[in-house]
């Protein structure tokens, strides 16, 4: 069965709207070497916030023991409090990291699962 023929102006308002459905889908995707780059660079910030906590922390307590003499009371404490400032910072980063994601409409794509590196 056969279409029936559809005038011109009607075949150039379809073609429009062809138009711009593929573009508004070619829009939103994404450049992945970018996103693969921003990704890399977030992550390095965690492990910066991380391991920058836990040497602070460290400074702080040594200096600490220095000053108060309670050696290794104050390195301990020290120690403790920046480890767990490094986690609450990226713990925080974690979030706006999600945040900035989530508010960008685009769906992550999930990573298969690879069972030929276990022995």
């Amino acid at each position: 069965m056969s279409m029936p023929p559809e005038s011109r102006e009607e075949a150039i308002k379809r073609l429009n709207e062809s138009a711009s459905v593929l573009e508004a889908k070619t829009a939103r995707e994404i450049n992945h070497e970018l996103a693969g780059q921003a990704a890399a660079s977030e992550a390095w910030r965690i492990i910066a916030d991380l391991l920058g906590g836990v040497f602070v922390g460290l400074a702080l307590g040594f200096v600490f023991d220095r000053v108060a003499g309670t050696n290794p009371w104050g390195l301990i404490g020290g120690v403790l409090l920046g480890f767990a400032v490094s986690i609450w910072m990226a713990w925080r980063t974690a979030q706006r990291i999600t945040a900035k994601a989530e508010a960008s409409g685009v769906e992550p794509k999930s990573v298969p699962f690879d069972d030929e590196e276990e022995d």
